[in-house]
């Protein structure tokens, strides 16, 4: 097995790492750190800070050069990290000396590496942003179409009231939308550029070091924090819970859909595949499964990243190595979840003989609590409950549905609606529809 399921060519269509996969390569990386540099040569040439000629060598270098990570693999290990070996093999590609002695002027490998990194996380929320509308638009289709729909609701596991699957479906989805509808600030507040030199104090970079700083931000599109924020991880912490919140709300859809498919209830159609190696009659949930898979992967990468949130003093080596094994993980599996969730929900569809099955087939228990509040316009609701146990335990000693015993005992009673499943989803169709609604407001398909 690979060391991850991310980088196998086996497991591929499994975990689909697809777009997002890209921007965790070590060319990747390179390429964004290399685009910061020649960034920030730009900016401290417009500001006087090296001289506009070199400025201008070396951002140009910057759009040209290429660098093979292989080459940065000894000083990496020697250094911890890998942009003195990048800074020395740029200036080696450049072959001008003279410019290439102002290449990352007053900055620290972390300036270097985290803005690189914001780069690729800006791509990696769009591609996300993206993967949400294509799962919303699926579920939308399914919450307006069956928002009329009955079906068994479950608490602990059991069957508790009537509600609709369009509602299910919709319960699905509202964590999605809010999970877009945070995307904005998100981007404003985190996705920042990192310019503060070695102990956070920008002093290398002279007394433009504010002025360079804000440039550096405007240039590449990234939010100017107004401060060091190298032990300050919070910026990393808020992306990565943005993306272990969008696997979790998938992982919730694979949870349900897998309970929904089990032996005796089938109450889903996943739309094919999952085919067992020996047993011809099986479909497996797989892509349900892959969902819960990469919520509880994703769930426990981000604690890890939560505990090294704790870096010692200006810079801990052991909080950053453990941030840069943790996040592309965490990455990868929003990533992957979003891509498995929209085939999923494209494809699945309801069996709404086996929904119904649950209304017809189990003594109409299921509307004990519809009888028991209807019995309170006649007596006070203790009396009320404990006349509808009674109705119960008659109803499965004697296998006599519950419908008929309310009928016997409360002729005055409309059992016909009390006990029509479609009569007791209370808001459920609503919230159905108006989860579609919003829906084709907030991503349209």
């Amino acid at each position: 097995m690979a060391g991850s399921v991310f980088d196998s060519p086996m497991y591929a269509r499994l975990f689909p790492a697809t777009e997002v996969g890209r921007l965790f390569t070590d060319s990747a990386e390179i390429r964004a750190m290399i685009l910061v540099e020649g960034a920030l040569a730009k900016a401290q040439g417009a500001l006087g800070v090296i001289p506009e000629t070199s400025a201008a060598a070396i951002s140009r270098a910057a759009m040209e050069i290429q660098i093979d990570p292989g080459q940065l693999a000894d000083p990496t290990g020697q250094n911890g990290v890998c942009v003195p070996g990048l800074v020395a093999a740029f200036r080696t590609e450049m072959q001008a000396p003279e410019h290439a002695q102002y290449l990352h002027w007053g900055a620290t490998s972390q300036d270097i590496i985290d803005t690189g990194l914001m780069l690729r996380l800006r791509q990696a929320l769009a591609q996300m942003e993206n993967g949400l509308r294509g799962v919303i638009a699926p579920l939308a289709a399914l919450a307006e179409t069956h928002a009329d729909l009955p079906m068994p609701a479950r608490t602990f596991g059991q069957h508790a009231t009537p509600t609709s699957f369009g509602a299910v479906t919709a319960a699905w989805g509202m964590p999605l939308i809010n999970l877009m509808r945070e995307l904005p600030a998100l981007r404003a507040d985190c996705l920042l550029v990192s310019l503060s030199g070695a102990a956070g104090t920008a002093s290398a970079l002279g007394p433009l070091a504010a002025e360079t700083r804000a440039r550096l931000a405007a240039d590449l599109r990234l939010g100017d924090p107004g401060r060091s924020w190298h032990t300050d991880r919070t910026p990393i912490l808020r992306i990565a819970d943005w993306m272990t919140r969008t696997a979790l709300a998938l992982g919730k859809i694979g949870e349900d859909a897998t309970a929904m498919v089990q032996t005796g209830i089938a109450e889903l159609d996943l739309g094919g595949a999952g085919s067992s190696s020996t047993m011809p009659q099986k479909q497996n949930p797989v892509a349900p499964s892959v969902l819960v898979a990469l919520a509880r992967h994703t769930a426990g990468q981000t604690a890890t990243l939560n505990g090294a949130a704790m870096p010692r003093h200006q810079r801990d080596g052991a909080a950053w190595f453990t941030e840069w094994m943790c996040l592309p993980q965490i990455v990868l599996g929003a990533g992957s979840a979003l891509q498995v969730a929209g085939a999923l929900c494209a494809a699945m569809a309801p069996k709404p003989d086996a929904m119904n099955a649950a209304f017809t087939g189990g003594l109409d228990m299921i509307h004990a609590e519809a009888l028991s509040f209807a019995l309170t316009a006649h007596m006070p609701r203790p009396e009320a409950q404990a006349a509808v146990k009674s109705a119960c335990r008659e109803a499965l000693e004697s296998g006599t549905p519950l419908a008929r015993i309310a009928a016997q005992r409360w002729p005055d009673l409309d059992t016909a609606t009390l006990f029509a499943p479609a009569a007791q989803m209370g808001q459920a169709p609503a919230e159905a529809r108006a989860f579609a609604a919003l829906a084709r407001e907030l991503a349209p398909a």
